[in-house]
């Protein structure tokens, strides 16, 4: 039997505790974010149907860092892009899931990222 690593198993713990608490509607989804240890994604997702409104990710083929650098700087990247696509399908507020990670480094240069493309927290 394989061992579960124990940073993973907190923050499945940690996004079920916040997923109690949050729901993306029609009106307002729910801008989730997934980091791992080379790429960041950002989901827009209606929870009331189940389905991802727009998602963006750094490894999607028209993902451009231009004057940015690192993996903040992707993330923020990212960010903008998604709020531009999310405006293109009709959603300008959403609630944002930080996915059970603390709200800095890329979490937090996502979300300022999403502020700056338009998109209403």
């Amino acid at each position: 039997m394989a061992k579960t690593n124990p940073k993973v198993t907190a923050r499945a713990k940690r996004v079920s505790r916040i997923r109690k608490k949050i729901l993306g509607t029609t009106e307002r989804p729910r801008l989730r974010v997934f980091k791992s240890n080379k790429h960041t994604y950002a989901q827009i997702i209606d929870d009331t149907s189940g389905k991802t409104v727009v998602a963006m990710s750094t490894i999607d083929k028209s993902f451009d860092m231009g004057e940015e650098k690192g993996k903040t700087g992707a993330a923020k990247v990212v960010g903008t892009v998604i709020a531009e696509r999310a405006k293109g399908a009709g959603v300008e507020r959403v609630v944002f899931d930080r996915g059970g990670y603390l709200y800095h480094g890329r979490v937090k240069s996502l979300s300022e990222g999403a502020r700056e493309g338009g998109l209403l927290f």
